[in-house]
């Protein structure tokens, strides 16, 4: 299967990024490389793209896509979550710009084996890195009722999660849950009748949080936003597009606290913690896709990109 990936606010995030020719650039999360291609036509051959993934299909799609600008662009099989020591071995210790496009690709979606979508029966994967041993299956399995009703509610956001996590583990009783198919109907159950006739696909939620605790998206997100602003020169940037609010309130309260690290009392008349501030954000309010890329894509409805700039 071709990987497809349909880039999000792609010329938004392009120009946000403020491109300079010879300078040296960061996609966290190369995917298809739609966004990497934009930066790659814009940099000299002095200028240089670092390109990060977990997913091996991805590395070779990006690796075939960015074919051209081969003499300028590495690509690296690994999280961004390690990208300071990846960079430092390359000899790298400061970049113009960095880029993270969050969330799952149209690929991974797409592909019915990979088991991130409730639209086919597949095996229960969810890997974004496939040389990960776990998977979806044994969370869903092996995790107390207790903590699938946390993951379930604190990740998916569902009101239905206690009532969800228990009809799981009323089911696995039976037998393991192997298949997407099997535990959508787990979860059907677990829904009023009236709530799953209204609202969108009943499985959406419970797929997002067992897909972000398998992959401790979020985690590796709020771990790696204030050494990503360490690594920037003076005026480079960082661009980071959201898909849904539990990512978007981390990137911003991490965009707030490196403009304003004071941790003084209010009442303070000035600060004495010392400590000093590592730039501006740049979007006070997140910048959203136009009408007319939502109708040409829906999975950008709720994308959101933030961008903070590095001022030493």
């Amino acid at each position: 299967m071709e990987f497809k990936h349909k880039s999000v606010l792609l010329e938004e995030t392009i120009d946000n990024l403020n491109i300079k020719p010879d300078g040296i650039y960061v996609d966290g999360t190369i995917g298809g490389a739609g966004h990497a291609l934009k930066v790659c036509e814009r940099l000299s051959d002095k200028g240089r793209l670092i390109g990060f993934d977990q997913d091996a299909d991805a590395i070779h799609a990006a690796g075939e896509r960015l074919c051209d600008y081969a003499d300028r662009v590495t690509v690296i099989r690994s999280n961004y979550c390690h990208m300071r020591e990846e960079l430092e071995v390359r000899g790298i210790t400061q970049v113009d710009g960095i880029l993270l496009d969050l969330g799952v690709s149209s690929f991974q979606l797409d592909s019915p084996d990979r088991g991130f979508t409730y639209r086919v029966d597949a095996p229960l994967d969810m890997r974004m890195d496939q040389r990960q041993e776990r998977t979806a299956a044994d969370i869903v399995n092996q995790y107390s009722e207790k903590d699938l009703y946390w993951i379930i509610r604190e990740y998916g956001e569902d009101r239905f999660a206690q009532n969800i996590a228990k009809h799981i583990c009323l089911a696995r009783q039976e037998a393991p849950i192997e298949t997407t198919g099997e535990l959508i109907e787990i979860i059907k159950h677990a829904i009023p009748a009236k709530i799953r006739a209204t609202g969108g696909h009943p499985a959406k939620r419970t797929f997002q949080a067992i897909r972000i605790e398998l992959n401790q998206e979020l985690d590796v997100l709020k771990d790696s936003l204030d050494g990503m602003i360490e690594l920037l020169n003076d005026g480079g940037r960082l661009c980071v597009i959201t898909f849904h609010s539990l990512e978007d309130r981390i990137v911003k309260t991490a965009f707030k606290r490196n403009e304003d690290p004071c941790i003084c009392p209010p009442e303070f008349p000035v600060c004495v913690c010392g400590r000093k501030s590592k730039g501006k954000m740049l979007t006070r309010k997140p910048i959203i896709p136009t009408r007319e890329e939502i109708e040409a894509n829906k999975r950008s409805k709720s994308s959101k990109l933030r961008v903070f700039e590095r001022r030493m």
